[in-house]
């Protein structure tokens, strides 16, 4: 990822030849440190495997964000870290700590971005812990600032499919998945004949006590898809970083 940051940048370098006299100098402004440590702890996750360090630099980079201004470059470079952080400390089997980890930097679970509180979704559902997120998940659902974000369908969705139904709670899922506007009809027909299956079957299920013991999961990439789909992710953040710090470099 290096390698491609470096590529990135190389149309600054001698950019427009030697300027003349009559000619201003075009002062191009310097990387964010926080940008610059989000490609290093993708690199330490991906192509290293050094999952501490990469959770480590994760952690200086938010420190290096505290002197920054508030920006939409800020808020995806904030969120690409938690996508990193959440996998290191998958990686390292430390899932638990995931929620608490991502709070302590957004504080309050209605904050969340979508993209976080969807893997911490998938986490914990995967880790068969659905309800280390029931609280947080059903918070950030009853904001009314995150009503009308275009990711809040998909949440909801999620949250009945991957939280609610194996919690058991199939009153609670019918309630939101009736009640809330943001269903479309063929979304809610399915989510209500998820529900419709789950009670079917529960009633099938009382004898608990001939249940298998449920195997431990290793958090690993393959049962966390997150891993591949990073440096897709990252190159993306990029882009958009770059297009935004050197708009002259990058058009020229």
């Amino acid at each position: 990822m290096k390698n491609d940051a470096s590529t990135s940048a190389a149309p600054l370098k001698g950019l427009g030849g030697p300027l003349r006299s009559s000619e201003p100098a075009r002062v191009l402004p310097s990387m964010s440190p926080a940008v610059h440590l989000l490609e290093e702890a993708s690199d330490l996750l991906v192509v290293h495997l050094d999952f501490h360090a990469a959770l480590e630099t994760c952690e200086r980079a938010w420190e290096s964000l505290a002197e920054e201004p508030a920006n939409s470059t800020v808020v995806e470079v904030k969120c690409s870290l938690c996508v990193v952080g959440i996998q290191a400390l998958a990686e390292m089997n430390r899932w638990r700590e995931v929620l608490s980890w991502v709070l302590q930097y957004y504080q309050d679970p209605e904050k969340l971005p979508p993209k976080v509180l969807e893997l911490c979704i998938l986490l914990y559902s995967k880790m068969q812990d659905p309800g280390a997120v029931l609280a947080a998940v059903d918070a950030w659902l009853q904001d009314p600032d995150n009503q009308g974000l275009p990711e809040y369908g998909s949440l909801a969705e999620l949250y009945v499919l991957r939280v609610l139904l194996p919690l058991g709670r199939l009153s609670e899922a019918e309630g939101l998945a009736v009640g809330s506007a943001a269903f479309g009809e063929e979304q809610r027909e399915e989510v209500l004949q998820a529900i419709r299956t789950a009670r079917q079957q529960s009633t099938k299920e009382h004898l608990s006590s001939q249940e298998q013991p449920k195997p431990s999961q290793e958090a690993s990439p393959s049962s966390l898809p997150f891993i591949y789909q990073l440096a897709q992710l990252f190159r993306r953040i990029q882009k958009a970083t770059l297009s935004r710090l050197y708009p002259l470099a990058l058009r020229d």
